[in-house]
């Protein structure tokens, strides 16, 4: 087009977008859940929960009002659909393997199926790949409806259900499809993690464990000092760390919504360990183990690069092992370093030929930084 030819221009100004909703309400309780409060509402739900959240003996009341529809298929995914009064309840499988395309569009044909209007709500009572899918369903939805978060693992609670990233994984990369939308209420009920499994426990509190090296060193003393207390699950202690990290990760995504500046700092760990939990085969190794074993690789690109002492170094090395962490440079579980590396250049966070990374010089000083690929492998050995 000759721009001479143009007689005039009309230049539209927009304001900014706020992405999701205004705020997110997050709710802590010390009691066995009642959810029956979330039926009490003017507004048609789509809850959205997975196969083994469903047979919860502490959810029992809850699901048990719901009667089956039928079961249904998207692309992969199959699945089941209930209601009750107006609402409509999406039962999926469990499992990182679900955490799909199909099965946001399941959440998304229900949602047609039930008839909601953009003024409705989209619900997910589970952990990380539940609310994820979720809101993920949420926000595209008719251009976007509302979503809140019953979270019920240790993972969803310190970190996955806070702060709006959604999304699925495609094509073996993780959380590659998604969207920045935050829940408009969270309603915690610590004495969920009573019931988790032993590994989903710990995946779990990997994520605590990021959260304490980056904004909070009595926190993370507090860990090491309390370790058997942690492991046996003692719910005053569990309910101190939990409230914690959900509140710091609050406090950072409140300034930073869309990763553009310090949220960027909540990544500790995560390039390294998507990149694992990619190569490794999504749902091999859990979430949480990546991240832990991502922290390790983190301090020892730190020390490589002389961010960190040694002493620095050792002290996290050891807590993570002490907590039954893989700590070791080569993972059992994919040892081909160089596919980590090309995984890791596909990490949507990345903008160069370079990595970029959160490294660490000491406990709360935290660097967001590129590094070349000579580090990243280095670290690997």
């Amino acid at each position: 087009m000759n721009n001479n030819n143009i007689l005039e221009t009309l230049k539209i100004k927009y304001k900014p977008l706020f992405v999701g909703t205004k705020k997110s309400n997050l709710n802590f309780y010390n009691t066995n859940p009642d959810l029956d409060f979330l039926l009490d509402s003017k507004h048609k739900k789509i809850f959205v929960t997975d196969t083994t959240i469903f047979n919860l003996e502490l959810l029992k009341p809850f699901f048990s009002k719901f009667s089956k529809i039928a079961d249904k298929k998207t692309g992969g995914t199959d699945y089941s659909v209930y209601s009750y009064d107006k609402h409509g309840l999406v039962v999926i499988p469990q499992g990182e393997a679900f955490k799909t395309m199909d099965s946001v569009l399941s959440i998304v044909k229900t949602g047609l199926d039930f008839n909601l209007t953009r003024k409705d709500m989209f619900t997910a009572i589970g952990g990380g790949v539940l609310t994820d899918i979720t809101a993920f369903a949420a926000s595209v939805y008719k251009r976007g409806a509302s979503c809140e978060f019953v979270p019920t693992t240790l993972l969803a609670m310190v970190d996955a259900a806070i702060g709006g990233k959604t999304g699925c994984d495609f094509d073996d990369y993780k959380n590659v499809v998604g969207a920045f939308f935050p829940a408009k209420s969270l309603y915690i009920y610590p004495v969920f993690i009573q019931s988790l499994p032993e590994k989903e426990f710990i995946s779990g509190f990997a994520e605590a464990i990021k959260t304490a090296l980056l904004f909070d060193k009595k926190c993370y003393e507090y860990m090491k000092a309390n370790k058997d207390k942690i492991l046996k699950r003692d719910p005053e202690t569990l309910y101190k760390i939990i409230t914690f990290c959900a509140k710091a990760k609050a406090k950072i995504v409140e300034k930073d919504l869309s990763e553009k500046n310090i949220r960027m700092l909540l990544n500790l760990g995560h390039t390294f360990g998507h990149a694992l939990e990619s190569r490794a085969g999504l749902g091999v190794l859990t979430h949480g183990e990546c991240v832990a074993w991502g922290i390790s690789r983190s301090v020892k690109a730190s020390l490589l690069l002389g961010l960190c002492s040694e002493e620095y170094y050792n002290d996290v090395i050891n807590t993570l092992k002490s907590f039954g962490y893989e700590t070791s440079a080569v993972h059992p579980a994919f040892s081909d370093s160089k596919e980590i590396l090309k995984t890791m250049h596909n990490d949507k966070k990345n903008s160069s030929s370079n990595v970029r990374v959160i490294l660490q010089k000491g406990i709360c000083k935290n660097v967001i930084t590129e590094t070349t690929e000579d580090i990243i492998l280095d670290a690997l050995k």
